[in-house]
């Protein structure tokens, strides 16, 4: 262990570790409640310039460089997929699907960074223990969708998912393009791209002509606010607090915590599950706990697997499937 992570205190540790779990797990909640009064893009709009340009100024204030061009660029790309693209899909999804069901279907990220990072960066191939994980976590996603029509919507259900797969491409890409030194101020460019983006789609979609300020509740109002303060600043700067003074796995219980917080949070403001959809929720929840917790394989050197295509991937998935 680093002297870094051996003098963290303890109790900063723990509250880290509570805020990524509440704040980030209450999220849904609050995207549902600001639904209610306030256009979609335009909560996201507000949300990641609000955002970005608050860790901008804290970065900057720390002594953080400026940016170089290459950097704004790299921004942007990421900007979209992690946030412009994720979150317009999971907001609009989340129009059909309650904020608890949507967090647990969002918890598959795990299950898509693992079987993207494979098959497409020659990352690491699944362990046993993962691989297990990746078919639980599918039959819970078959199970929460349903095959006689009483599930969650389905068009809902595939907006969250594909959420997830941006989300999982984004942080794919990011550990490969150039970004800023400071966390925050890399974090806080993606936010601001993402938000100039959710402002322009906003626009052409016609939101401000057809949004009125005077009927937005006081309950979006905060529910917004929580999202700039709680989930987009506090909560990712603990989580990359965290990042730094603890073991990543030990982080990485966010994944199947935070559904577990959604749901109940969910419950408690009138959501209800059917038994279906309870069991569902628990086979994924358990799903993303063996792939987090699983120890990742060495990466193959062989060139048909390591460096090959995707297609040469799958037939080595597929022979390694036999072989097992």
């Amino acid at each position: 262990m680093s002297a870094a992570r051996s003098s963290a205190p303890l109790w900063r540790v723990i509250i880290s570790f509570m805020a990524i779990y509440f704040l980030w797990g209450g999220s849904f909640l609050a995207i549902r409640i600001s639904l209610e009064t306030i256009p979609p893009l335009m909560i996201s709009c507000i949300r990641f310039i609000c955002a970005g340009v608050i860790l901008m100024v804290v970065a900057w204030r720390s002594g953080a460089k400026m940016p170089t061009k290459a950097q704004w660029r790299s921004a942007a790309l990421l900007g979209f997929l992690m946030f412009f693209a994720a979150n317009s899909t999971l907001v609009k999804g989340e129009e059909t699907v309650p904020s608890g069901l949507a967090a647990v279907l969002y918890a598959t990220l795990p299950l898509w960074v693992a079987v993207i990072g494979w098959l497409w960066q020659g990352e690491a191939r699944p362990t046993g223990r993962s691989l297990v994980g990746l078919v639980l976590g599918f039959v819970g996603v078959v199970m929460m969708f349903g095959t006689d029509g009483k599930g969650i919507d389905p068009f809902g259900g595939l907006l969250v998912l594909g959420s997830a797969v941006f989300w999982a491409v984004g942080s794919l890409l990011s550990r490969r393009v150039d970004k800023p030194e400071s966390s925050a101020l890399a974090s806080g460019m993606n936010l601001f791209c993402s938000g100039i983006m959710f402002l322009v789609a906003s626009t052409i979609a016609g939101e401000p002509s057809r949004w009125n300020l005077a009927t937005v509740s006081s309950q979006s109002i905060l529910s917004v606010a929580y999202l700039i303060v709680g989930s987009s600043v506090i909560a990712f700067s603990c989580y990359m607090w965290l990042l730094s003074v603890t073991a990543p796995n030990r982080v990485a219980t966010y994944a199947y915590v935070n559904p577990v917080v959604a749901l109940f949070i969910g419950a408690l403001a009138g959501e209800t599950l059917n038994p279906r959809e309870l069991l569902a929720a628990m086979v994924i929840v358990v799903a993303v706990a063996l792939i987090t917790s699983a120890r990742p394989k060495v990466v193959a050197t062989d060139s048909t697997i390591a460096g090959g295509s995707v297609r040469s991937r799958l037939k080595a998935l597929a022979s390694w499937g036999r072989a097992s």
